[in-house]
């Protein structure tokens, strides 16, 4: 008998742990959606990135998603090889809205035609993330 107890408290254990998911902590599956973008954005997919703005993404209060399109489009034809390198970064949950999250960050992007970047820029950047049938997605982006 306590062998069957102590059999059933590790499965129980093992399921609170193993079906804690991005979907079920909304904290995480942000900072996923934060890692994803940086990803999409250094493989130069374009789809992906579009696929995770928002349809009604800003930047800087005056650039649609049509405006993100091009400057892609724009950035990934003059550089073979594009990084964006955090130096820090902070995501968090809005505390007054379950549905928005925020991004704050600091990082430099660079182009690239070989192994050395021939253009780099530092920005800090804000990222405004709405949760949008489960999935967060990006609905502004500010930079200095």
């Amino acid at each position: 008998m306590p062998i069957r107890r102590f059999a059933l408290a590790f499965l129980a254990l093992l399921t609170l742990l193993t079906g804690c998911s991005e979907r079920d902590d909304p904290q995480a599956a942000l900072e996923a959606a934060v890692q994803q973008l940086q990803d999409n954005l250094e493989a130069k997919d374009k789809a992906a990135v579009l696929e995770q703005l928002h349809p009604q993404f800003f930047a800087q209060q005056q650039h649609d998603r049509e405006w993100a399109r091009r400057t892609m489009a724009l950035l990934f034809l003059r550089h073979k090889q594009v990084r964006v390198l955090p130096v820090s970064q902070d995501s968090y949950l809005d505390s007054t809205y379950s549905e928005k999250g925020h991004t704050e960050a600091r990082l430099a992007l660079s182009g690239a035609d070989g192994l050395i970047p021939d253009s780099a820029r530092y920005y800090a950047v804000k990222l405004e993330w709405w949760r949008d049938d489960g999935e967060w997605r990006l609905a502004r982006l500010n930079w200095q």
